[in-house]
């Protein structure tokens, strides 16, 4: 029988899932997240789940494989992940004032095919002062998110408004996931 997989270590794609799934494991891929040369940021994101996703997949080709990746844009610019302190206060001042975009992509894998899409967000923020992005920062929050910031945590006192889904700023587009599996036959294993 065909077990629901999630190539994923973060937490909040893990309780996301949870909204859809109530029997999955979680199986981490290792693989090096290389881009191709030329390729546009809106398509980095999907690029990256199924990266993740097909390195996980090879090892458990009768299961469903799901893989996300998300990313900020801002400018045309990927924000990641944080290096340390000055990269995210470089991030933070940045967005300051202004809207970005977030994007994360998914991946689902099934016997052998696999299924992309990427949903976008708008995101803006109030502007900030030094202030409070080093006192945002000092939470230890910002380090392991794209544009280093959480939503759902601390960082929500950053946010003026957003466009869009809220649970696609936070990792995992629930929605469109639920009907994306819907639509490749993922769910009828339930």
């Amino acid at each position: 029988m065909s077990r629901f997989i999630l190539a994923s270590q973060s937490p909040r794609r893990q309780e996301l899932i949870g909204y859809i799934l109530s029997d999955y494991e979680v199986i981490v891929s290792d693989v090096e997240e290389t881009l191709p040369d030329g390729i546009a940021p809106e398509e980095v994101p999907a690029y990256l789940a199924g990266v993740k996703a097909q390195a996980v997949a090879k090892d458990h080709p009768d299961d469903v494989v799901i893989g996300a990746d998300t990313v900020v844009i801002l400018d045309g610019e990927v924000l990641g992940k944080p290096k340390d302190q000055d990269d995210a206060f470089r991030m933070l001042r940045a967005l300051s004032g202004k809207a970005h975009t977030v994007i994360t992509g998914c991946a689902i894998i099934q016997n052998g095919r696999m299924t992309t899409f990427a949903d976008h967000t708008r995101v803006e923020f109030y502007p900030l002062s030094d202030r409070e992005i080093l006192e945002y920062i000092a939470t230890g929050e910002p380090f392991d998110k794209a544009g280093a910031y959480g939503i759902q945590g601390k960082g929500s006192v950053l946010v003026k408004r957003i466009e869009g889904d809220f649970f696609n700023v936070m990792g995992l587009p629930v929605a469109r996931l639920k009907r994306e599996m819907e639509c490749v036959g993922a769910l009828s294993k339930l």
